[in-house]
């Protein structure tokens, strides 16, 4: 796993020369987020962590770690049926407004009024396969089915994609969204071969920092704390990251944007997002996927985290993902929605201001 190593930012050309992406180090002030006391941090599970001595550094029981991870190719959860979703995803939102529909995971679909009258139509890290996993019949397995199908959806202009795991770049759909609506694609460094692979022709790739536009939209990838694999060959191959959508002024509302985090650990990066960048007008921010937390917290966010990063970006309003959709980890279902909720609350957060949605919701949210 390629983390707490130092970036070497580098452009595509530069694969050949056998450099990887990594992870900067922390700094040295660096402090972890302020926790209420109903969700104190995770202490080191000795099932998976050992040290060498009592101020050692950690290290994940290798064993007991294979284990674990082949449970998760396997286990069989009981399956939850979902309430029909509410709301329109074919919804125009007014200027001011986006209209946002909770797939499930990382699955998003934003729509987002343009001068002129136009929409623009973007979704977020697709998957509406049944496991994500290179293989049919094993790997981790929907909890629940997507909150929306495809076909009942309106057509997409551009495919945002943070980084290849296969739950985040899923062969199947891409393909499936490639057939029917050819859309643009904008991701990280490196991920160009795999969506050539699902027949996407337009894919522009980015770097840390690096921003294009399509038309009058403007699109910057960012950092995040994660990596990247998807073979025991290619770690660190591939650049992960966010990406903030910069849209135009409309009538008389001004520019607004939409930072969508992607996967991503907690750590200093929320701050250079919010000074590059600005305060977004909407964040999308990860909250599952969480325990044991003794490894997870170097590629994952917790609630507890989630929003400290909230507080940091300055964000005005944020919508939760990553949870109750893949069983990735430990924690209970349910457990992350609950620890947000608990957490914002006592962060003195409005009730409004960063909460889930339902699973195949729509919802029009103000961005003024």
């Amino acid at each position: 796993m390629l983390v707490g190593m130092t970036l070497r930012p580098h452009r595509p050309s530069d694969h050949s020369d056998g450099l990887a992406f990594f992870n900067p180090p922390l700094p040295q002030d660096w402090a972890p987020a302020p926790r209420p006391d109903a969700w104190p941090e995770e202490p080191d599970d000795p099932e998976f962590i050992e040290r060498g001595s009592p101020d050692g550094p950690r290290r994940v029981k290798p064993t007991r770690f294979l284990r674990w991870a082949l449970s998760s190719l396997t286990d069989k959860p009981e399956r939850i049926i979902d309430p029909p979703p509410q709301g329109d995803p074919f919804t125009t939102p007014e200027p001011g407004r986006i209209s946002i529909t909770f797939i499930g995971h990382c699955t998003f679909l934003l729509r987002a009024p343009l001068p002129g009258g136009r929409v623009l139509t973007v979704m977020t890290d697709p998957i509406f396969s049944e496991r994500c996993s290179p293989f049919s019949f094993i790997g981790p397995r929907r909890l629940r089915a997507p909150g929306r199908a495809l076909a009942e959806l309106p057509k997409i202009d551009v495919l945002l994609i943070s980084h290849c795991h296969y739950d985040h770049l899923d062969l199947p759909s891409l393909r499936a969204i490639a057939r029917r609506d050819d859309p643009a694609v904008i991701t990280p460094l490196g991920n160009s071969d795999l969506l050539a692979k699902a027949g996407l022709r337009r894919v522009s790739e980015l770097d840390w920092w690096d921003s294009m536009r399509f038309g009058d939209v403007a699109v910057t990838c960012t950092p995040a704390r994660h990596f990247a694999q998807r073979t025991p060959f290619d770690g660190g191959r591939r650049l992960w990251g966010g990406l903030t959508l910069n849209l135009p002024a409309v009538g008389d509302v001004g520019p607004r944007s939409i930072f969508f985090a992607g996967d991503t650990a907690h750590g200093p990066h929320w701050r250079e997002i919010r000074e590059r960048l600005g305060a977004p007008d909407l964040a999308l921010l990860p909250i599952g996927a969480y325990s044991p937390r003794s490894f997870l917290h170097r590629v994952h966010a917790d609630p507890v985290e989630a929003v400290a990063a909230f507080l940091t970006l300055e964000a005005k309003k944020a919508v939760a993902m990553h949870f109750g959709t893949f069983p990735l980890s430990r924690e209970p279902l349910g457990e992350p929605e609950r620890c947000l909720a608990d957490t914002a609350a006592w962060a003195g957060l409005p009730p409004d201001a960063f909460t889930p949605l339902s699973f195949g919701e729509t919802r029009l949210i103000s961005l003024t």
